[in-house]
């Protein structure tokens, strides 16, 4: 299978992208899904949800002081 990115992974074979999808490859093709919790209900006046990519996880903070993290009470995904 051929990625995206153009990157050959071989049958049977599973990985996690760049972008925080896990995929497998097989003989009838390649398939991803995401592995995010996407944060849906917060203060979106106030806060900003900020993807690291690193832990493929999102944290929610004030737009003003991203040390303060603000309230998540749904995520989807």
């Amino acid at each position: 299978c051929r990625d995206l990115d153009g990157e050959l992974h071989e049958f049977g074979s599973r990985w996690r992208n760049a972008d925080c999808y896990d995929c497998s490859c097989s003989e009838t093709g390649m398939d991803c899904c995401s592995t995010l919790a996407i944060p849906v209900a917060y203060d979106e006046e106030k806060c900003v949800k900020i993807l690291n990519k690193e832990t493929c996880s999102y944290k929610v903070v004030e737009k003003d002081d991203h040390s303060k993290e603000c309230l998540v009470t749904a995520e989807v995904g």
